[in-house]
């Protein structure tokens, strides 16, 4: 990025939030990149001329929980944290084999925006929906199984927190 649009950058990111670090210009190469992501992937999809009218309600349902899934997984698993750690650096665990990650390197704002993007299932959810709404299109086989596979650990996963619950409860008793 050129000296003169990062200096200006500053300038907005200040006048923006002059008590709070915003870091801008990591904010637009995030957006730049799933901006490249999206029109690719729309690309290829006309290419192989397999992009549907609209997709089937089954698949919307499927690639939502599979959505919800695997963007909480990149962004709060224990087992993901050596994909997040460059980025981020670990406060403490959130409990059900999660963990609280705060933002480093306030010096690159490159690396900020990407720690704030890679610590936020809520952020990330939109790169996981567009990446298997693409896979839909591209590979529709491979990516329905690999949806149901997140799909059935979502359902597990809150099957396993009633049954706690549930216990728990029990015992209370």
């Amino acid at each position: 990025m050129p000296a003169t649009l990062r200096a200006r950058l500053a300038r907005i990111g200040e006048a923006y939030a002059p008590h709070d670090h915003r870091p801008l210009d990591g904010y637009l190469v995030a957006m730049g990149a799933f901006g490249a992501l999206a029109a690719s992937l729309a690309t290829a999809g006309k290419l192989v001329g397999q992009v549907p009218n609209r997709p089937a309600a089954g698949d919307v349902v499927l690639l939502s929980v599979a959505t919800h899934k695997l963007s909480r997984m990149l962004a709060k698993d224990s087992v993901t944290s050596p994909l997040r750690a460059p980025f981020t650096r670990y406060t403490e665990p959130a409990g059900a084999a999660e963990l609280n990650e705060e933002v480093r390197d306030q010096a690159s704002t490159v690396r900020h925006g990407i720690g704030e993007l890679v610590t936020c299932p809520f952020c990330l959810a939109v790169w996981v929906a567009t990446g298997l709404t693409g896979g839909l299109v591209l590979a529709p086989r491979l990516t329905r199984l690999v949806a149901a596979t997140l799909t059935a650990t979502a359902a597990s996963d809150f099957l396993q927190l009633f049954y706690d619950m549930a216990k728990k409860a029990a015992e209370d008793d």
